[in-house]
Parts: structure tokens; sequence; C-alpha cells
């Protein structure tokens, strides 16, 4: 097999590549992979279900880009040279062990440029063995000369738009890089948001105690606070005041625009039993808690236990050692649902233990929700809304008592590919993105509206996701990448500067040839805009690139993971809007689920992967293929599991041999009629299933679906391996196939003498002429009358001698259009009724059409659907079938009409299911 796929990935070369034609055009996109590591198989799926669409819509006549590219800008590859340089022992294991890089190359990755030199030519090499059908002369890295030219253009435009503007914000920022980072940078902690914090402040003496809060408004109950008695705190002036907080709260607040001078240590043990003060609460006692975490915040607590689930069971468990019994909880939020004190009902009903149980959370995240939405503050401090007061207090608390603004993560660690921690820093001077700009979201808002995307249900994310989306960082001082035309002491950040590249891959090929000097913001306005008269190419050259990037613009379909569309996916659609003329807007995008390998996600850093050319190299890569595809829909997770895969192959390895054995069949038999018109059914089926990019349904129907009715075929035969009908499903069936599996589809094609490549061969197209609804109908009548009887032949304890299958009468039928045409179902008694010669018959038509009710809702909608359209002599059906009916379970069989038989059994007897009596 891995011999037939090196042949066929010669054949292929070239062979994809795509220019302008005199037909319709077909352009998708795909999220271009940052080559530091082996591809996995996750990776596999995010790139073969793209390739299956491309190669169905090439099959389908259009004329189709897929590019490719790479994209290396940023720090992680530099972290990644670091760890190496500097001999981190996990990094070296991770590249030497899973990525299986020889030892000679890994000496070189001290040199950055040296690991995206590999692992680029590895993407592209396994992207080959994939069958991925890409047009490699468009191919670039995202340091090219010339790309760089195009992202300088790129930011001129917006920054002349006043989208990029200088100012001060929270980012994310690597003390040990010097540089703000983007999620693309982090080893751990991608999905990090910052979140803002109202910093309490209480008194103690001289000394001003902070504690970090989302919730301000209920400083007014709180009853003391909470300090680590194992920490040791410091004494600092911060902007000239003296604060109380953690060390490690001490060196946050440095990098947020603060000026911060450690004077002294203070043992959190000379904290516990003094007492605090703040004007919403009065004074309130320090007390122990070893769960304050110093690394939180400021490191110190304020408890509110009416309203905090921790905070009530921590003084509970401290009440119940005898302590601080004087201390009660003070209510001030109602909200419906709980009682005087939300978080002791909410405790008290989870019938929580300790402050160690892991519900904890999961119940402190209830009360805070319940009382965000539906809470009230009492009269006694300001009766408004909790969703309301949480700001005004905060503002109040700011302008009047001390308080200010901390930032922290929404999680603990966030970790830079170089192997430091991050933290939350103020940056001053720092190029933004204003993604806050109200106008430009509106015109987001139109777009998406006007925009596919699949699934349908994105569409929310993807508007709350501009609604929320604040100004970016968009550039770093170190890093590769491009430099800021106008500010070059900064560098283009990689997420800013991968927005509109689909663009560049139209005319990628193209610049290669032009130095890169001679791309001058111009040759862009011209090419992208039509726009000026740049001299530095030639007009023809300029012209003819123009027509092509017109030619395939706006691209189709986008497709990328469900985690980038708080960043990427939503980025590339302002960066368009700003850019782009309306008619060049995306059209579409597909949102894809994540990987998981036996069940949990794949994590390159963790080691819980399986790499792409290693399930090549065991299970063949049309297996990888069709297991990545049809395992599940695009958007759903899938699980890769190796006895699953496992099975994937001998699917495979079955049609193979069907085709082979059945390509030169002769003759006819009277069944061919009946496979030819579910061929035309499954072509339809699969079509359509494609075109709603729902790549799992359409491999049910083109292989399972298929199979199925081979397999049936065969039984209804007499004998032998069928007609030459056989050789027109295989025709199909390959060409089915051939976006899925195409290394074996190219091998099969060969076999059955095809024209060309089946990859260029046109797709099957339902021929009317050759459906037969009654057949079909007859034979699912069969069918479904032969899987009754073998379920009755399994419980029956002695051998058949006999079998009778008595057909329902005509006024049965007449209930059934009753019935399966009633909308609602709970009338269908009355709706028989109607009819005079139902009520003639009483309780036999109205416990009939309770029958035929249940039915009607056990069919499939399709079959009810069906047997409304068509009608069909279900005795002569059933009597044109009793030799195969004889022959299949060995015994006479008879058939009669309801009316012929005297069996008490037959008045059981109801549409499409005849009642069956064994004797």
């Amino acid at each position: 097999m891995h011999q037939n796929e090196k042949e066929l990935i010669a054949r292929w070369d070239h062979a994809f590549e795509a220019d302008p034609a005199e037909r319709e055009k077909y352009y998708l996109t795909v999220a271009y992979p940052y080559p530091s590591g082996a591809m996995h198989v996750g990776h596999g799926r995010t790139y073969i279900v793209p390739d299956v669409i491309a190669r169905f819509q090439r099959m389908h006549g259009k004329q189709v880009l897929f590019p490719m590219a790479f994209h290396v800008t940023g720090t992680p590859v530099i972290g990644i040279s670091k760890r190496i340089a500097n001999g981190d022992k996990k990094t070296i294991g991770l590249y030497r062990n899973l990525y299986k890089v020889p030892q000679d190359v890994l000496d070189r990755f001290i040199d950055p440029m040296e690991i995206v030199r590999y692992f680029s030519e590895e993407y592209t090499r396994v992207m080959q063995r994939c069958g991925l059908s890409i047009d490699w002369r468009r191919r670039f890295i995202t340091i090219d000369p010339q790309y760089s030219k195009f992202i300088e253009w790129q930011y001129k435009h917006l920054h002349e738009e006043d989208h990029v503007v200088k100012g001060a914000h929270p980012v994310k920022y690597c003390p040990q890089c010097e540089n703000p980072v983007g999620d693309h940078d982090l080893l751990e902690g991608d999905k990090a948001e910052i979140i803002r914090f109202t910093l309490v402040m209480f008194r103690w003496g001289d000394a001003l105690v902070p504690c970090a809060t989302l919730r301000p408004e209920t400083t007014y109950g709180v009853t003391n606070l909470w300090v680590n008695p194992g920490t040791t705190y410091v004494r600092a002036k911060i902007d000239g005041r003296e604060w109380i907080v953690s060390p490690e709260a001490a060196e946050k607040l440095r990098l947020q625009d603060n000026d911060v001078r450690v004077m002294e240590d203070v043992p959190g043990t000379a904290l516990i039993g003094e007492t605090v003060s703040h004007p919403l609460s009065g004074d309130v006692p320090v007390l122990p808690a070893s769960f304050v975490d110093p690394d939180m915040g400021s490191g110190i607590v304020m408890s509110v236990p009416a309203h905090a689930p921790f905070d009530y069971i921590a003084l509970r468990d401290l009440q119940q050692q005898g302590k601080y019994a004087d201390i009660t909880p003070i209510s001030l939020i109602s909200v419906e649902g709980y009682g005087e004190f939300p978080a002791k009902d909410a405790v008290e009903r989870a019938g929580i233990t300790d402050q160690n149980d892991p519900a904890m959370e999961t119940l402190t995240q209830e009360v805070y929700s319940a009382e965000f939405s539906r809470g009230r503050l009492h009269d006694q401090y300001g009766g408004k809304p909790v969703r309301e007061a949480r700001d005004d207090v905060a503002e109040t608390m700011i302008a009047q008592y001390d308080s200010t603004v901390m930032y922290e993560f929404d999680i603990r660690q966030v970790i830079c590919r170089c192997g430091g921690r991050v933290f939350v820093r103020i940056l001053h001077d720092q190029w933004f993105l204003e993604y806050s700009d109200p106008a430009w979201k509106t015109e987001i808002h139109d777009q998406l509206a006007e925009m596919a995307l699949v699934p349908t249900e994105v569409r929310a994310e993807f508007d709350r996701t501009v609604d929320w989306l604040k100004d970016w960082a968009c550039t770093r001082r170190v890093g590769l990448g491009t430099k800021l035309p106008w500010d070059p002491a900064w560098i283009i950040e990689p997420l800013s500067d991968s927005t509109i590249y689909m663009a560049y891959y139209t005319i990628a090929h193209h610049l290669k040839a032009i130095s890169p000097e001679k791309l001058t913001p111009d040759v862009f306005d011209y090419i992208f805009l039509g726009q000026g008269a740049p001299e530095t190419v030639d007009r023809a050259t300029l012209d003819a690139i123009r027509g092509e990037f017109l030619y395939w613009y706006p691209y189709d379909y986008r497709f990328s993971a469900k985690d980038l569309i708080s960043n990427h996916l939503t980025f590339q659609l302002f960066h368009h809007r700003a850019i782009f003329p309306h008619d060049l807007q995306p059209q579409g995008m597909v949102v894809f689920g994540m990987g998981l390998l036996n069940g949990a996600k794949m994590s390159s850093s963790k080691g819980n992967v399986f790499l792409l050319e290693d399930a090549i190299e065991e299970f063949g890569a049309d297996t990888v293929r069709m297991f990545l595809v049809g395992s599940a829909e695009p958007w759903q997770d899938f699980d890769w599991r190796n006895e699953l895969v496992s099975s994937t192959r001998r699917q495979i390895e079955r049609f193979w041999n069907t085709i082979m054995e059945a390509k030169d069949a002769e003759g006819t038999a009277g069944i061919d009629a009946w496979l030819q018109s579910r061929l035309q059914q499954r072509i339809g089926s699969t079509t359509t299933a494609m075109e709603a990019f729902q790549t799992r349904q359409a491999l049910q129907e083109a292989f399972f679906g298929i199979e199925s009715d081979l397999k049936w075929y065969r039984r209804r035969l007499p004998e032998g391996i069928g007609g030459a009908v056989l050789q027109d499903l295989c025709r199909a069936w390959v060409r089915l196939l051939a976006p899925f599996i195409p290394f074996t589809c190219e091998t099969l094609w060969k076999h059955l003498e095809g024209p060309g490549m089946v990859s260029f061969a046109d797709w099957p197209v339902t021929d009317e002429a050759l459906v037969n609804p009654e057949i079909e109908l007859a034979e699912e009548l069969l069918l479904r009358t032969v899987e009754d009887i073998e379920s009755i032949v399994r419980l029956i304890p002695m051998e058949p001698a006999s079998i009778n299958l008595i057909v329902a009468p005509a006024w049965k039928h007449e209930i059934f259009r009753t019935v399966a045409t009633t909308a609602d179902k709970t009338r269908v008694v009355r709706e028989v009724m109607k009819d005079e010669e139902m009520r003639k018959r009483g309780r036999a038509a109205t416990d009939t059409a309770q029958q035929i009710t249940k039915l009607v809702l056990k069919f499939p909608p399709k079959l009810v659907e069906q047997l409304l359209e068509t009608s069909i002599d279900e005795r002569a059906v059933l009597q044109g079938a009793s030799e195969f009916l004889a022959k299949e379970f060995c015994v006479p069989v008879r058939i009669l009409t309801a009316e012929e038989s005297g069996h008490p059994k037959a008045s059981g007897a109801l549409p499409f299911k005849p009642a069956i009596v064994i004797e």
C-alpha cells in the first residue's frame, strides 16, 4: 500500500496547480500551521477535511484553489530555540523522543530558523503523504520579504484609517522575553483572559490592606479578612502609600503601572487577630486561612460568608472548632430560589462537609451567577440589581475610598514558550488594533449576517466575540516578523499579521519573481484595490496579477478550529472589512471541533498525541483520511482510537475486494433495476451531504449505504455475483469515494480503465430515468418483512414448518393515509371516524387507528413520505418474492389477504407490516 502511495504522490505532483479558467472557481483556505513540531492526527483532520471538500468541488467541474503556507512569525520558535540552547531536558526530550528529530538536526535547533526549515519541510512532506490536493507553487513563510511588504501595505491602510492607535492597556507579558505575548506564544494558558479586579482598601493603622474582588458590591457584607499564616507578606510603598501585600502581588503591581518599593517583611501570623476597617463594612478582624493563595490578587482575601460559599464553609469550619462564634454572616442580596444567606443554602443543600470538597468550585459559580443575574441589593444598601450595583459601587470606591484596579488572569498558570511565566502588564506607547471601535464592530456584525457559517450555531459565538473584543496589542519589541512601517522599533505580532493572507495566496507565486524593493504600497493598491499607477512593476504584469486576484477573490470558505473564533477568525473579518470593498468580503467559514486521543484532549506539550506520519505508516493514508472525516462531522469533536482505525482499514479492504470482484460482472438479474435506483438515491444523498460539509453523513451514504445495498442485492440473487449493472455501480462508487480515499480510488480507477485520473473525473449525477420508487418500496417491504420473520424465528423454540404472510386490507391503508397526513397525532381517531365507512367498523377502526399511529411514529419520516407518494400491491410484491422467502427460511411460504385468512393474527396485519403466522 505504501509503495502505491509513493507512486501516486509523484503522479499528483503539479496536478493540483490551479490557474484562472473559463469556469466557476472555488477557493477554500485553512489556517496555515506554525511549523514548530511534528504534525499529529489532530492536524491531519484540520487539513484533510478541506481537502475532501476541495476534491469534491474539483470533480464537480469547478476550478479549485487549495493553497498552503507556514506561519513562523512571533516568538515561539525563538523560545524553543532558547530552551534547547539552555539544555532544557523537557524540551529536548519532546523533540528527540516524540518528534523524532535526528540528533544532528536537533543540535542545529539553537538557531530558530533551523526549526522553521526542518518542520516546514516535514509538514510539506507529510501533507503530501496525506494526499492533500494543494497548489504548492503558492507556498510561502511569513518572514519572506515579499510577504513582509504585503503586511506593511496592510498596516499602512489600517493606520491611515485610524484602526491602529497608540495607548496604554493591560496585556499578557513575558518578563523573560521582555515582550507582550499572544495565545500562539504560550506553552500553557493559551485561553487565559485578563480579568479586572477592584482592590478594596482596608486600613490597618497607617497601612492599606488591599483585597482583590470581582464583587465590590459585597463589601457591605464583609465580616472578616482571610490571611494565610504560612505566608510572609511585605510592607511596600506603592505610589507613595504603604500597602500590605504578598511578595507575588508586589511584583505584579510593579508591572501594572505602579511605583513599588518593598520596605520590610510582615509575617502572616502578625496580621492574625488584628482589626482592619473600611467605611462600607466597619471594623472587621483578620482570621487565619491556609487556603489563601499569596499568588492570587493581593494575597489577602475579604470574607463575605452570606454570599460566598467558600467563605461560609471556612468560617463554619472554624466555628465548629469553637472559634470566632461572635462572627455572623451579613445578608445584603436577595435572590429568587435562595433564603436569607444564599451561600449557606447552597452549601447545605449540596451536603458539602468541608472546604476541600471538589464540588465547591461549581457551587460558587452557581451562587455568583444567580446573584448577578437575578439578585438585588437590600434597600439599606441601595436596592439596585446586582448587575447595576457592581459597576456603580466600584466607581464609588475608586473615587471616594482609595480603591484602585488590579489585573489578573482567570487561570493560575500562563507560561510563555520560552519557559518563563507570563504576567499582566500595563504597556505604554504600545500600538493597538482598535477592535473596541463601535462603528467597526457594527460593520462586522453586518458582515456576519451575510456570511455562510457552518455550523449555524457558531454565529452567536462570533457575534459575542465581536461585542466583547477589546483593543489588541498588535506589536512586539522582539521576535520574527514584519516591522511596523511608521515605527520600526516595533514588530507586528503573529495573530495580527495573519488576517488577510488569504488574499496573498492568490498572487504569491507571481510575487516570488518580483524583487521585494519593487513591491511598494502603490503596487499592492493597484493589485488589490485597482487604484493608482505604480511605476516599479510594469503594467502588463500588474494587470495579470490583479486579474488572478479578482478571479479567486473573495474566498468561498475558510476552515479553522472553534477555539480561533475568539481571535483569528474574528480578526480576519475586521481586517477584510477595513481593507477590501464589499464585493470582496469573505463568503463563508466552517468551524472545526477539537481532537481527542483515547478520550483525552490532544496536547503536544503533554505528550498526548499520535503523530500523523506514524498513523500513516501503521494504517495507510486512506485509512487515516477515512477515519478522520468519517468518525464525526467536522464541527464535532472526534476521538482517535487505534482499534476503531483498524476497523476502518478493514472497510477499505472490503471496498477494494468488492470492486475487483464486481468490475467485470456480466448478464442481468431481476433485481438490477432496484440496485440502479438505490444507487441514484445514494448519489443524491452523498452530494447533498457534501454540499453541506457533512463529511460523515456523506461517507455513511457513499460507503456504508452502497455496501448495505450490495449486500441485499446479492442476497436476492438466485446465485452468482450479479449482473452487468455492477460495472456501472463500480464506476460510480469509486468516484463517490475518491475525495475520501483518493489513493485507493486512483488505483481502482485505473483497474476500471477510467479516463485520466479519478481526481479530475466527473462527479456522479443522479439519473432520474433510473429512479424507480415502486421497486424501491417493494424491496423495502420485503427487507422489513424478512427482518420481522427472523426476529420471530429467534424467539420460538421449534423449527418452523411453514410461514403465512397476511397483508392488510384496503381500509387499513386508508386509515394509514389519514394518520400520516394528520399533523396533530392526538386527533387521528377523531379524523378517522369522520369517514362513514370507518364509523360502521366501530371499535375495529379506532383500534387500528391507534396501532397505525404507533407505526407511523416508529417509521422513518422518509419512509412515511414514500408510502404516501407511491402505491404498491403488497400481496403481489410478497407473492413475487415467495421463492426467495422459501429459500431464505427453508419452509413453504404462503401470501394471504386478511379476508382469506381465518387466523386470529390476521387482524393484526397493518400497511407495510404484514401479520406473520409461523407454524
